[in-house]
């Protein structure tokens, strides 16, 4: 076994792809029903109410409306639009 490095062999040159987590929609934006509202590892945010928790830990939404954050911005609801007639 060669105990020098030898020429032109390298350690480096690898990296993974971007993720894109984060925040895709803020509060009092308008989602959509099945739309991305957070994509994240583990509960950094946790899901409240109309909103749906992926095998990912993504967070969706489960009804049209207003996306509200509570709990010290750490929980993730959907308030849902009431049809006015």
């Amino acid at each position: 076994m060669a105990h020098k490095k030898g020429q032109g062999s390298s350690r480096n040159g690898r990296d993974s792809n971007p993720k894109m987590r984060g925040i895709k929609l803020y509060g009092g934006q308008f989602a959509q029903k099945g739309s991305i509202i957070c994509r994240q590892v583990g509960t950094r945010w946790t899901p409240g109410k109309n909103v749906g928790l992926g095998r990912d830990f993504t967070i969706w939404s489960l009804v049209e409306g207003t996306v509200r954050f509570d709990r010290d911005g750490r929980r993730i609801n959907v308030d849902e639009l009431v049809a006015t007639a």
